[in-house]
């Protein structure tokens, strides 16, 4: 594992969210209850932005754009959701369910960190 230094644990307020950019990978690094949380920026089933998407109280993050929904800590598919209205049923036909990309973070030194394989 490939432990990257991302920023300081105090400059990302709870609920907080900022986007990191390492190599190809754009990571959103989130805040939730006191915990950190790195995920693919980009929804599995369009590849859509996950930015703006709900944090649920179980830990799960929805996105905004067709409400499929992950847990922050696995990535594991809790709800496919089909898009767009109308079109669900065939689009979600199309592309079979697929877990987010979560990427381990780690504290050390007033850091946070993120692992990259």
């Amino acid at each position: 594992m490939n432990w990257v230094k991302v920023i300081e644990a105090d400059e990302l307020e709870e609920s907080e969210r900022k986007l990191i950019k390492l190599g190809e990978q754009t990571i959103l690094l989130m805040r939730e209850k006191d915990r950190f949380y790195a995920v693919s920026n980009q929804c599995p089933h369009l590849k859509l932005p996950l930015l703006k998407g709900k944090v649920t109280a179980d830990n799960s993050i929805v996105c905004p754009w067709h409400r499929s929904e992950f847990d922050l800590t696995t990535g594991e598919v809790k709800e496919w959701s089909s898009w767009p209205p109308g079109l669900g049923k065939l689009l979600g036909c199309l592309k079979r369910e697929t877990a987010l990309t979560v990427f381990p973070v780690k504290m050390e030194e007033g850091g946070v960190w993120v692992g990259l394989d």
